[in-house]
């Protein structure tokens, strides 16, 4: 057997998966995602290399190097592809784009496939932001789902199926939800995880998105913004129900800014039910470009060399537009997902469509 995975990929006695199928002298290989498998390259676009696990002797080969698809190579000798990924929830996320990648290449070899359904850690019930317009495609966003598209991992790899017509993965629910390990190393908590579908967008920018901090992507700024400023305009608006705003003055160790002071917020979620991320995300962008000094990256950005990465991440144009004009119904419009387009699309792989909220 050859598993992709991660050192996130426990049971509820926190023992690897590696370990398990390793004990179980089923292991043949493991393959692993962006930021290594032991999470250990921090930020973007950093690669890693694949070598032999200290421990257990198995090739560990990488999916974010020289390829992000598995080779022959890789897979020679494999009977089957277990895959066991913690994700997010996250559109953004490029985990579930290795576990696609993957399928892909095990149909072309007539390797059978199993899929972990974990969790997702936002919820099944909240969808937001646009769906992607396949024009954007990008290793950030290979399918026309939401930003925060409410389904499991094992649903995803059911829809990816669909929409490759690849044969179907076998789906292996889990019996306990395990405590929280950070999937990624600027994901520490799973409050990191609830507004990551918002604060993603800032590594569009040239603000930072708290990279360099213990709290990223909660705490976020620029050294020509002015925090108290940004609090009062937010605070209260449509753009922060659920949160609250806490001014806040941090120095990146890394990343964007490193060393130099920037003012900016923090993020606390008060009321999750409430509190929609990729409609605050897109707030805190609105008045951050009324700064003259803010302004989009050009690419690269994760295997894109021409579109620009906010046109990636968005999945469109429209939220630059909105964004470069102060179009504040056109953000607020855009934060909501198509319900009638999205349950369409997930009719075959989710039992109940209606479980979804839009609003």
């Amino acid at each position: 057997m050859c598993l992709l995975s991660h050192y996130a990929a426990v049971d509820g006695s926190f023992t690897s998966t590696l370990k398990i199928l390793h004990e179980h002298s089923v292991l043949h290989s493991v393959l692993g995602p962006q930021h290594g498998y032991w999470g250990e390259t921090q930020d973007n676009m950093i690669e890693w290399e694949g070598y032999i696990h200290s421990m257990y002797g198995v090739p560990v080969n990488s999916l974010y190097g020289r390829t992000r698809i598995p080779t022959d190579r890789m897979l020679q000798g494999a009977d089957c592809v277990l895959i066991d990924l913690v994700d997010i929830g996250s559109r953004y996320y490029t985990y579930i784009y290795s576990m696609a990648l993957t399928m892909r290449k095990c149909a072309e070899l007539h390797i059978p496939v199993a899929v972990m359904d974990r969790p997702n850690p936002l919820g099944t019930a909240i969808v937001e932001g646009p769906i992607l317009d396949t024009e954007f495609s990008s290793f950030v966003g290979l399918y026309p789902i939401p930003v925060r598209h409410g389904l499991t991992i094992g649903e995803l790899a059911l829809l990816f199926a669909e929409m490759d017509g690849l044969p179907e993965p076998v789906i292996l629910s889990m019996k306990d939800e395990p405590e929280w390990v950070m999937p990624s190393p600027n994901m520490p908590t799973g409050d990191t995880a609830l507004v990551y579908p918002g604060m993603c967008l800032l590594e569009a920018t040239n603000l930072s998105e708290g990279r360099g901090t213990t709290r990223p992507f909660e705490i976020f700024g620029a050294p020509w913004l002015n925090a108290w400023r940004l609090c009062d305009d937010l605070n209260g608006s449509p753009f922060m129900q659920g949160a609250v705003l806490r001014p806040h003055f941090f120095i990146p160790t890394f990343n964007k800014h490193t060393g130099v002071k920037c003012a900016g917020a923090q993020i606390h979620v008060v009321d999750q039910s409430a509190y929609r991320p990729f409609k605050a995300g897109l707030g805190i962008l609105n008045h951050c470009f009324k700064a003259a000094e803010t302004a989009w990256n050009d690419p690269p950005y994760e295997y894109e060399y021409k579109k620009l990465p906010v046109d990636i991440l968005s999945g469109n144009s429209h939220v630059r537009f909105a964004v470069d004009t102060g179009d504040i119904e056109a953000l607020i419009r855009l934060s909501v997902t198509p319900s009638y387009r999205w349950k369409q699309i997930v009719r075959n792989v989710v039992d109940t469509p209606e479980r979804f909220l839009f609003k």
